[in-house]
């Protein structure tokens, strides 16, 4: 029997260091609508693309971006006890949002019929971060389907090492970077950019999206040359939404001034919502049950067309918005810190209509977020988590877990912040966002309430950062930068970009633009509206607390740190960990042992809130290694009375002991110990050191006391013989006298 032949696609893509990436289609997954495998180093990405020929009855695209890595990639097993993927990471979310990010705007607004994109990591490679192939692999599998989709996109990891930009660096070339950012875009359009930054310029993170699209075209190239090689699907045939221009323009003639008259007068969001439904009310009275009935999705389709169109043409033509800010006022702020009485750090804060409580609590080594990915193990000893409950937006919804959403915005609150946590702090620190209302930009309130927080704590971050999310209103001809958006400005807005950073630079930022052909121009100018609205959200911030506080409050575990050598760690846990139990259960402290690998030493951490249960762990490491120098002279205390002498402890190391033999008590000869020494008494030793004779540490009180006038030295005893005729000295005495 023969072998099938299967006919295979390549195309490559050279990223101009030695570097390539392969685009091959026509092996693997041949009943998905497309399908490919992107290979990068040993790093192969398999994408599938499937939609149904069914409209589904939801009135939106019911889009699925799923990114799986398989632990067997990596040669690894799943953790937990079935030894099976189950729920996606954190970092398998994150990638999914990039993904959807960038695809979902390129669908026709009435394709309704469910689509899945599924990307799995199949083989990984050390020197390769999957997640930057994730958004060509989905498109180039979209390229050769049959899918309604407007044009190809890619998405490319940018990152600037040592001055120079790099296109998907290593995760080892990424801990040099100062600047590490996601772009998504087409071939004439920027899309998606999300990253992090160093305290970088506007001017300079608008130079690495540039890098990154000139990159993102050459596999945009890739893409089309492989479609064409494989021979472009006609595109599907799909029930398309039915217009009515003539409703459209009845409905626009009466609702646009009424919605033009309520935008400018600046109410609030409940107030707006109200006026905003009796008109529509009073357009729907306008027509029969029946006209009702039969064009009920498109009168409302129409209305919130008209009311878009009324909110931004207000906003071009009189730089009025609908809570009647100018286009660059911020919305009045207070903040409060040091809310919450028992938590280790706590702040509030409150912009508009957009609230956030944050907590901070400090920990331990033991505590830090760990990481379990086929393409990546590790821990993070600062995270921020974000929770978005239903309440903040006056609604009642089902609760399902963390959302995707909750994810996204931790993630990038996270990234604004971590850069300031110094490198030196010794706690793991967890961030908690509450939102408690929203109305525009929850995740850049989390910003200002952590950094508060972590102000408030005594995490002695290097300076605050503060956050803001701006929109964007253009008609091709003008255009309008809106500084701290609400909720409905981004919605009919055509750009959502949030930036982070300090008073020197940006530290993170998050931008979903709509428009095409967006100038680098008008971009920058925007960044430098967003850093004059950061400003004055800092000032705010400061106002309320300048600087870290100088400790951590007394209620907060405080923490030290301190390094013993290798060997002695062992002696400090114990046999089944019984001393260290036992000491954290006198001192109340939480200890913790880590073991540096460089410099051969346990790093001991030392977590407590009683300050002499924390010099009760020190002490104890002190003791365990003091060694006396031979010649000096210590300070004992009498433990235990013996025939042949006394057993004394250390007082500057309790818990080493050493013998003081009788002989060593007194220059007169003693008889009983305890004619001389009592339990507990404090008294004065030489040390000696190791006595090569017996191997045993020498201290002697005698030594320090003058010795008595007329002293004779005894002789030495002469050697005793043991049973074999041998002296205690190993000589042979046999036939002596």
């Amino acid at each position: 029997m023969k072998n099938m032949k299967i006919k295979t696609y390549n195309e490559s893509i050279d990223l101009g260091d030695g570097r390539t990436i392969t685009i091959e289609t026509g092996k693997l997954a041949k009943q998905a609508h497309g399908s490919v495998v992107v290979q990068m180093g040993k790093a192969m990405l398999l994408c599938t693309v499937v939609s149904n020929y069914e409209a589904s009855k939801v009135d939106f695209l019911p889009l699925t971006v799923d990114y799986r890595e398989k632990f067997a990639a990596a040669g690894r097993y799943p953790g937990g006890f079935f030894k099976r993927e189950a729920r996606p990471s954190d970092g398998e979310v994150l990638t999914m949002r990039l993904v959807d990010r960038v695809l979902r705007p390129l669908f026709p607004k009435d394709y309704h019929s469910e689509v899945q994109v599924m990307i799995q990591l199949m083989s990984h490679d050390e020197d390769v971060m999957p997640d930057a192939l994730a958004g060509l692999a989905a498109s180039a599998a979209i390229q050769l389907s049959d899918f309604p989709f407007e044009c190809a996109i890619s998405e490319a990891r940018v990152a600037r090492i040592d001055g120079k930009f790099v296109i998907n660096p290593s995760r080892t070339q990424l801990a040099n970077a100062d600047i590490e950012m996601m772009v998504g875009a087409s071939a004439d359009s920027v899309m998606m950019v999300e990253g992090e930054m160093d305290e970088c310029s506007e001017e300079e993170m608008a130079d690495a999206i540039k890098f990154a699209h000139e990159s993102i075209k050459i596999q945009i190239q890739a893409q089309e040359r492989l479609a064409k090689a494989v021979g472009k699907k006609e595109v599907r045939e799909y029930e398309t939404s039915v217009e009515n221009e003539e409703l459209a323009q009845k409905i626009h003639d009466a609702s646009y001034d009424k919605c033009y008259e309520i935008a400018k007068k600046g109410t609030s969001k409940a107030e707006r919502s109200l006026a905003f439904s009796n008109v529509k009310e009073e357009v729907k009275g306008s027509f029969s049950e029946e006209e009702i009935e039969e064009h009920g999705k498109l009168i409302s389709k129409y209305f919130n067309k008209s009311q878009k169109e009324a909110i931004r043409e207000l906003t071009l033509s009189e730089g009025i918005r609908l809570d009647g800010r100018k286009t660059d006022e911020i919305r009045d702020i207070w903040c409060e810190v040091d809310y919450l009485p028992s938590t280790h750090g706590s702040a509030i804060f409150t912009r508009g209509e957009t609230q956030a409580l944050a907590t901070v609590t400090l920990g331990t080594s033991r505590e830090a977020n760990k990481i379990d990915m086929p393409s990546y193990e590790g821990e993070e000893t600062f995270y921020l988590h974000y929770n978005f409950p239903p309440f903040c937006t006056g609604e009642a919804r089902p609760l399902r877990g963390t959302s995707r959403r909750e994810v996204g915005h931790g993630n990038l609150a996270q990234r604004g912040l971590k850069g300031m946590i110094p490198d030196d702090c010794p706690y793991t620190v967890r961030v908690v966002s509450e939102v408690l209302e929203s109305n525009g930009s929850s995740s850049m309130a989390t910003v200002c309430s952590g950094t508060m927080a972590l102000m408030d704590a005594g995490v002695q971050i290097t300076r605050p950062v503060s956050g803001i999310a701006m929109g964007l209103i253009s008609d091709g001809d003008r255009y309008a930068v809106l500084s701290d958006i609400l909720g409905d400005e981004d919605h009919l807005g055509d750009m959502d970009f949030k930036v982070t950073g300090t008073s020197e630079g940006i530290t993170a930022c998050q931008m979903d633009i709509k428009i095409k052909g967006l100038s680098y121009e008008i971009l920058v100018n925007a960044l430098k509206q967003a850093r004059d609205g950061r400003l004055h959200i800092l000032n705010k911030i400061t106002e309320t607390i300048e600087r870290p506080n100088a400790d951590v409050k007394s209620h907060s575990p405080k923490m030290v740190t301190s390094r013993i050598p290798n060997e002695f760690i062992g002696p400090f846990i114990g046999p089944g960990g019984k001393v260290i139990q036992e000491l954290q259960k006198t001192t109340g402290c939480t200890i913790v042992i880590n073991e540096d690998p460089e410099t051969e030493e346990g790093i001991v951490e030392i977590l407590g809130t009683d300050q002499e249960g924390i010099d009760s762990v020190l002490a104890k490491i002190d003791s365990l290694l003091f060694k006396p120098e031979k010649g000096n002279t210590y300070n004992v205390k009498v433990i235990k009375l013996l025939d042949f002498g006394a057993v004394v402890e250390y007082l500057d190391a309790p818990g080493n002991e050493v013998l003081l033999h009788v002989s060593e008590i007194a220059w007169e000869r003693t008889e009983n110990v305890s004619d001389v020494l009592k339990l507990g008494d404090e008294l004065e030793v030489k040390y000696f050191g190791t006595d090569p004779r017996t191997r045993k540490e020498k201290v002697s009180r005698k030594a320090l006391l003058e010795k008595p006038e007329g002293y004779v030295e005894r002789p030495p005893r002469a050697p005793r013989s043991d049973n074999r005729g041998r002296d205690n000295r190993g000589r042979d005495n046999r036939g002596k006298r």
